[in-house]
């Protein structure tokens, strides 16, 4: 199982913490923090599709160029 996500050349981290009973991540790779959450497992997908949009969406609005990620050897195996 992996506990990593894909979304438009982003990856995600997916984690569960019991006592708040929701999984949660971040975008890997880019400076910024980019996080997200969700009750189910379809939800933090659709959270995490959100956030990797709205994140593209305020650079282009800002005028930034977006962070291209960066994602350490190790993670990006997993990732593939």
């Amino acid at each position: 199982m992996s506990n990593y996500i894909k979304h438009r050349g982003y990856v995600g981290t997916v984690e569960y913490t019991a006592e708040d009973d929701v999984l949660f991540g971040k975008v890997l790779g880019i400076r910024g923090l980019v996080s997200y959450e969700g009750e189910s497992i379809a939800a933090v997908k659709r959270d995490f599709m959100e956030a990797v949009d709205d994140y593209l969406e305020t650079c282009e609005i800002e005028g930034l160029e977006p962070e291209n990620p960066v994602i350490p050897m190790d993670d990006a195996q997993k990732t593939a």
